[in-house]
């Protein structure tokens, strides 16, 4: 079983008026087959600590540590660590021109197993995992995110998870612009890859409509940088009732 541990983890980020630090001790366990959502308002450094766990230039680990199966997380590369087993679905997908789907979603299997899947079993295995997310089959060829709608790329993103199969997903406010039935099915995609057991999930989010989707096994209130109270998915109705304002007030 996969386990994710973040201890006191520290981040800080540069910005036009010097360093500022955005996780201020962030301690956490995520194991295979468990979902986690992390909810908080806007600026509370939620994507920070997704972001940091993937590896993004744009952030310095200060203090604490992020470990995977006991190996230190923070010390691999971006795609030592994608290769480990941790996947990142960003909440803004770029564009990648010049790439189509298909070869895209190949090579990066390729990358992770050490060894290309069989063109036929994969096309198969790509062509059921894009009819249950409702996908254009013509999608295949098209230039990764290129044109893509929101909610087309949030279900290429989930598509990616699906066909990947990392130890960990990590998945940046899947939920962000996305209409009812899009959720739905982006939701469903989530549960698919979970249901095995052997991924273990970190959802972020503000709003508690995509966790009527997603039953979270525990939630995690993030404000200004660290966890501040946990619970189970009962807590998600509470702050769906009552917000965040309490917790503002008891950290100001």
């Amino acid at each position: 079983m996969a386990t994710l541990e973040i201890r006191d983890l520290h981040v800080t980020v540069d910005t036009e008026n010097g360093v500022k630090e955005i996780l201020r001790g962030v301690d956490l366990t995520v194991k295979a087959g468990e979902t986690h959502a992390i909810m908080g308002p806007n600026g509370s450094g939620k994507s920070t600590l997704a972001y940091s766990i993937a590896g993004h230039p744009k952030y310095t680990v200060t203090q604490g540590t992020v470990t995977l199966d006991g190996q230190d997380v923070l010390a691999m590369k971006v795609d030592q660590r994608a290769r480990a087993g941790i996947f990142l679905a960003m909440q803004y997908p770029i564009e990648v021109p010049g790439v189509t789907v298909s070869n895209f979603l190949r090579t990066a299997k390729t990358a992770i197993d050490g060894e290309a899947p069989k063109l036929r079993l994969w096309v198969k295995q790509m062509k059921a995992a894009m009819a249950e997310l409702r996908m254009d089959p013509d999608f295949a060829d098209r230039n990764v995110n290129e044109g893509f709608s929101g909610g087309e790329k949030k279900r290429h993103e989930i598509l990616q998870m699906e066909l990947l199969h990392p130890k960990m997903a990590i998945l940046d406010e899947t939920d962000s612009g996305l209409d009812v039935d899009a959720l739905k099915v982006v939701s469903e995609g989530v549960n698919r890859a979970a249901a095995g057991g052997d991924v273990g999930v970190l959802l972020i989010t503000h709003y508690t409509r995509i966790l009527r989707y997603i039953k979270p096994d525990f939630v995690h209130v993030f404000i200004e940088g660290r966890i501040v109270e946990e619970g189970g998915s009962e807590l998600a109705d509470r702050l769906e009732d009552e917000g965040y304002d309490r917790f503002v007030k008891v950290e100001a």
